[in-house]
């Protein structure tokens, strides 16, 4: 089969131009895995990270978004069968899904939804699962709850961000603040159901005023938290909840003391990683987005379509990805 893979570490110029088509066997399904033949893919920070950090001799295929169709499944399967439309984000420490066929785990894998054709469909499910775990279990927010709650989001035209806006939106009764500098992203996230939408180049505390809003009572910091760490501590209430993503060299927990704010790391890797007794759960949180964008209440992230999943293509959107201005998320389809 087809797949296209990182295949030496990095040197002085990047190892962009090392993403390159090789050959593998097909593999084969068993125990709960699943073989699906890959239709559409999407790219994520996570691939460039890996990536940029590759050091072995033995070429990785990376990718973590796909759609696809279940071709044969292990003995121990029992939510799936072949034929089945899925979608996934998978795990990182197994092959990605920029090859033709992939072995996933049916217990992180849900049916694709039947609204959205296989592009519309790969922009979701590794940003879904993580927006949704950032908000419901890490930050504890509930369900049609947390009324007068108000949570800034910063970097709310990326991925993460572009889904945790309408999750918030639809699903808490939370004011909803988006980060943006620019026009474009900013309508981007209004669009996406953010009540407010400030300019996170400026003083944060100052862009809260200019809206009227003296704090916050949870932020989720999806893109370079050491940059704005200490405004968002300034920018939460007493007893807040700060959450992130992302990757700062270094995090000095001591300035959340004296407002005693809660510090959360979300990583949606965790449950694949360690198979935690809990891993059905992205299964299930896959199925729930399923359900709600196929009812209307949430909408495809897609910013753009890269064409066919080829080294080429997948070049270009590591490329994009690094310049850290990319809306929504660069999908590619077919090999």
């Amino acid at each position: 089969m087809k797949a296209i893979a990182i295949t030496q570490a990095a040197g002085a110029h990047g190892n962009i131009e090392a993403l390159e088509e090789i050959t593998l066997p097909v593999p084969v399904a068993a125990g709960h895995d699943l073989l699906v033949e890959v239709k559409a893919i999407s790219v994520n920070p996570v691939d460039t990270k890996v990536r940029a950090g590759f050091s072995g001799d033995t070429p990785r295929v990376l990718g973590w978004d796909a759609v696809g169709v279940v071709k044969s499944v292990g003995e121990a399967v029992t939510l799936f069968k072949a034929g089945d439309e899925v979608w996934y984000a998978g795990a990182l420490t197994r092959p990605g899904s920029n090859s033709e066929f992939q072995l996933v785990d049916e217990r992180i894998v849900a049916l694709k939804p039947r609204s959205l054709d296989n592009v519309s469909a790969a922009a979701l499910p590794l940003t879904s699962i993580t927006a949704w775990e950032l908000l419901f279990d890490r930050l504890g927010i509930q369900e049609n709850g947390n009324e007068g709650d108000v949570l800034l989001i910063v970097g709310a035209a990326g991925g993460v961000g572009s889904i945790l806006t309408q999750l918030a939106r639809k699903l808490t009764k939370m004011t909803v603040i988006g980060t943006a500098s620019r026009p474009e992203t900013q309508k981007w996230v209004a669009d996406a159901g953010a009540h407010h939408v400030i300019d996170h180049s400026k003083p944060i505390a100052e862009e809260l005023i200019r809206i009227g809003i003296p704090a916050v009572t949870h932020v989720a910091s999806l893109t370079h938290t050491d940059k704005h760490y200490l405004q968002l501590i300034e920018a939460l209430a007493p007893q807040g909840k700060l959450a992130l993503i992302d990757d700062p060299e270094t995090l000095d927990a001591r300035p959340l003391k004296t407002k005693s704010i809660s510090l959360h790391w979300e990583f949606m890797y965790t449950r694949s990683m360690f198979e935690t007794p809990d891993m059905i759960a992205q299964h299930q949180l896959l199925t729930r987005v399923a359900a709600l964008i196929d009812n209307g209440t949430i909408k495809t992230t897609l910013g753009e379509k890269l064409g066919a999943i080829n080294a080429e293509n997948i070049r270009q959107a590591h490329r994009q990805l690094e310049t850290g201005k990319t809306m929504g998320k660069l999908v590619l389809e077919g090999f």
